[in-house]
């Protein structure tokens, strides 16, 4: 976004409200998610990273990430 007025020929188009409380609460969850990534980041500089027996393999994130999604959306027939 410009730090620049708009000028005098410029019109902004206005959003309703109830797209405007979207747009803020989309703003809100990616302040968020952006906050707790940016957490995790620094907790790694700090402290550096966890031992391998701390870790969970990443396939095991996949099949558990997939297991959700399936859940979510049923496979087509």
């Amino acid at each position: 976004m410009s730090d620049q007025p708009a000028t005098a020929d410029t019109v902004r188009q206005h959003l309703d409200p109830e797209a405007a409380d979207a747009v803020r609460a989309y703003a809100a969850r990616t302040r968020e998610s952006a906050d707790r990534f940016a957490s995790v980041l620094e907790d790694l500089a700090t402290h550096g990273l966890p031992s391998v027996d701390e870790c969970t393999p990443w396939e095991d994130l996949r099949e558990k990430h997939l297991a959700r999604l399936a859940a979510h959306r049923p496979a087509v027939a």
